[in-house]
C-alpha cells in the first residue's frame, strides 16, 4: 500500500504538466476511458455494483485521511488493505470470471487475426425449414401453456452446458420438441441446445442470471435463458408455463411477448448474420493465409 501512496503523491504533483503530454499518453486516457465506460456497463446490472460503490466511498476516505495525515487510519490502511483486495477477488470470483468472459466474445483478436473454426463449415448453420419447425413448435407449446426452454448455439460452442443434459442428436422438428417438453415425460426438465438442423442434447442446465433489473416476477426458466445468453452469443426461446407468453433472450436482454411473425424475423435476422459473419471470415481467411504464404516464399 506504501506504493499507492507514493503513486498519489507523485502522481498528483506531476498532473499540472500538460505541456509534457505526448500523443501517447492521449491514446491510454482513451483506452482507460473505453475501459472505464465498458465495465460501468457491465457492473450497473450486477450484486457488485453496490460493492463498487462502497469502495468508491472507502477510496474517497482514504484520500481525505492522507491529506489530513491521519496517520493512526493510514497505518490501517496500509496493513489490512493487501488482506480486503484478496477478499474481494475471492467474493466476486463469479462476477469477474464472467467479465473476462464477456470480454472473450467481444472477438477483438478474431476480427483482426482469423481463426480456423473448430465447427463444420454448415454445422452452426439452420436452415429455413428449421426456422418455421422451431416457430411452430414454439406456438403451439403457448397456446395450451407448455413451459420451454430453446437455445440456439451460435458461434461460441455451448459444450459445457450440453454435457450438463441427455444427448439426442436428432433432426430437428416440431413435433419432437413438443414431445420433450410435455408434462411428465423425462425430457420435459431442462433446456434444449439447438445446433444447426439438430437438436444436440435436451434436459440441459444453465447459468441463472443474476442482473438486478430483470422483473423480479420472472421465474427460473427466464432467468435461465438470460443467463446463458450472457455467457454465450447464444439466442434462447422461453416459453411460459404460467402465462403462455414468448419470450426472446440474446445478449444479456430479455424481449418478452412476442408474436409468430416477430419470433420468425428474430430467427431469419439471426440466420442472415450468421451466413453474412461467416463469409466475411472465410474472405479474411483466406487473405490471411496468401499474406502467410507470401511471407513463406521471400523467405
Amino acid at each position: 500500500m506504501s506504493r499507492f501512496f507514493d503513486f498519489i503523491e507523485n502522481n498528483f504533483v506531476s498532473i499540472s504538466s500538460f505541456d509534457k503530454i505526448q500523443w501517447m499518453d492521449i491514446v491510454e486516457i482513451l483506452l482507460i476511458a473505453v475501459f472505464v465506460y465498458q465495465f460501468m456497463l457491465w457492473i450497473r446490472n450486477t450484486r457488485a455494483y453496490s460493492l463498487l460503490k462502497g469502495i468508491l466511498i472507502v477510496v474517497l476516505f482514504i484520500f481525505i485521511a492522507y491529506f489530513l495525515q491521519m496517520n493512526t487510519i493510514l497505518w490501517l490502511v496500509y496493513n489490512a488493505g493487501g488482506y480486503a483486495i484478496t477478499a474481494v477477488l475471492i467474493i466476486f470470483q463469479p462476477e469477474l470470471r464472467k467479465a473476462l468472459e464477456e470480454l472473450g466474445h467481444k472477438k477483438i483478436v478474431s476480427s483482426i487475426i482469423p481463426f480456423d473454426s473448430s465447427k463444420n463449415e454448415n454445422e452452426g448453420r439452420y436452415s429455413d425449414r428449421t426456422v418455421n419447425e422451431i416457430v411452430r413448435a414454439t406456438f403451439e407449446m403457448a397456446e395450451v401453456k407448455t413451459g420451454a426452454l430453446i437455445v440456439i448455439e451460435e458461434e461460441t460452442v455451448l459444450n459445457e452446458f450440453i454435457r450438463t443434459g441427455i444427448a439426442l442428436d436428432s433432426l430437428i422438428s416440431s413435433q419432437l420438441l413438443i414431445n420433450i417438453f410435455e408434462h411428465n415425460t423425462p425430457l420435459h426438465d431442462g433446456a434444449v441446445i439447438v445446433r444447426g438442423d439438430r437438436i444436440i442434447a435436451a434436459t440441459c442446465y444453465l447459468p441463472l442470471s443474476d442482473n438486478l433489473s430483470l422483473n423480479k416476477n420472472l421465474g427460473t426458466r427466464h432467468r435461465a435463458g438470460v443467463g446463458i445468453s450472457e455467457v454465450s452469443d447464444s439466442l434462447t426461446i422461453i416459453v411460459s408455463e404460467e402465462t403462455g407468453r414468448v419470450s426472446v433472450a440474446r445478449n444479456g436482454k430479455l424481449q418478452v411477448g412476442l408474436t409468430k411473425e416477430e419470433l420468425k424475423d428474430v430467427l431469419v435476422e439471426e440466420q442472415n448474420k450468421n451466413n453474412q459473419e461467416k463469409q466475411k471470415h472465410k474472405s479474411k481467411l483466406k487473405l490471411w493465409k496468401g499474406l502467410v504464404k507470401n511471407e513463406k516464399k521471400h523467405d
